[in-house]
């Protein structure tokens, strides 16, 4: 949709996921057997025509890089526009910006030089198949300066408590902003506005000493702007807690929520091309997510492995998620487990945690 151009920013999502992101940040963290955070919002973008995409990012953005690329699984490879990874610039002397206004002041071209007249604006924490397209068509029709685009959450879980809550009125608009811990309505950090709009709240932010878009340019001016809330049917997670991601993620282990999340709803990857996974006679896997080039001769129950994990024969893993290319010997018991990629438990080992807090060993770890 040429008409739109999109920001995602990561630089206020903090690094919560504990050993995940002592080497990553948390937008780049692994998920559902093969995607990364990240994917999610990139491919709603993508399918919503956003052909230009500004990635704001200030630390530990390196494993980000090597899995986005030049943007290619999402048609972003391009001569003109395309995908922009765009870490802070400290080299402007006159800079007085300061958070995250400070990436959109020193990125300033990427905004004039696109033809697009209107901002879609989001992090990644929320997982969604949110229809951007569709937004913005709710956003013209409310003619409002910015629509928030919020869901209403059936059952309040921890990791919607720091969220913000919207009230919205029968006509769509936002009456008020808050952070209720028992209100349904969450907002999913993202928005639409004119991109006119948008640069000029910027600036009068950074005038005033402020730092937060969202914060200080929307919330307090609730009473000035005319903000319509967008409603969000459909799939929802926040991963912005070990516990959320754990949870989350062995929830797609049912059907009914692996195929709201993935089902009508393509999500594109980096592509990496191994052979089929090997399942040995002695193997025994039940309720799990395989993923390509594992080789499993032990039993897997309810569980998520990544691309390239080798389960021998005798090992027993349960309740537990295991990344990239890890190595677990005979005899081995996991339950409750998170293991970050390239980890190696040696024969015999047993390491189990709560169903509420897994045990988690972070990437290139013997145990």
């Amino acid at each position: 949709m040429k008409q739109l151009m999109g920001v995602i920013n990561l630089d206020h999502e903090l690094d919560v996921l504990n050993e995940l992101t002592y080497f990553r940040c948390g937008a780049a963290v692994p998920f559902a057997a093969r995607y990364r955070l990240i994917d999610f919002v990139m491919s709603n973008m993508m399918h919503a025509g956003v052909l230009d995409i500004a990635l704001f990012v200030r630390r530990k953005y390196r494993s980000l890089m090597d899995h986005l690329g030049e943007g290619r699984p999402w048609d972003l490879d391009r001569k003109r526009g395309g995908l922009f990874i765009l870490p802070p610039d400290w080299n402007d002397p006159s800079d007085v910006s300061t958070g995250e206004l400070q990436h959109i002041h020193n990125n300033l071209d990427f905004f004039e030089r696109g033809s697009a007249k209107y901002v879609v604006y989001s992090g990644s924490q929320h997982l969604s198949h949110v229809d951007f397209g569709k937004a913005y068509e709710y956003h013209l029709e409310q003619k409002a300066d910015v629509t928030l685009i919020y869901t209403k959450v059936d059952q309040l879980q921890p990791e919607h408590q720091p969220c913000t809550r919207l009230d919205v009125d029968d006509s769509g608009r936002v009456t008020d902003i808050h952070r209720e811990r028992d209100h349904a309505n969450v907002y999913m950090e993202m928005f639409i506005m004119e991109k006119e709009l948008f640069l000029r709240l910027v600036n009068q932010c950074i005038a005033h000493g402020e730092s937060h878009i969202f914060r200080d340019a929307i919330q307090k001016n609730r009473n000035k702007l005319n903000i319509a809330g967008y409603e969000y049917k459909g799939y929802h997670a926040v991963i912005n807690s070990l516990e959320s991601y754990y949870r989350n993620s062995l929830d797609l282990l049912k059907p009914e929520k692996y195929n709201s999340l993935f089902r009508e709803h393509p999500v594109h990857t980096k592509i990496k091309y191994e052979v089929p996974a090997k399942y040995l006679e002695t193997a025994d896997v039940s309720n799990s997510l395989v993923a390509n080039g594992c080789q499993i001769g032990g039993t897997v129950e309810n569980s998520i492995l990544f691309r390239g994990v080798q389960v021998k024969e005798g090992a027993r893993i349960h309740n537990s998620i295991i990344m990239q290319k890890c190595i677990i010997e005979e005899n081995v018991v996991l339950e409750n487990v998170i293991l970050d990629k390239d980890v190696i438990i040696s024969r015999g080992r047993k390491l189990q945690g709560d169903v509420r807090k897994p045990f988690v060993v972070a990437k290139d770890t013997a145990i």
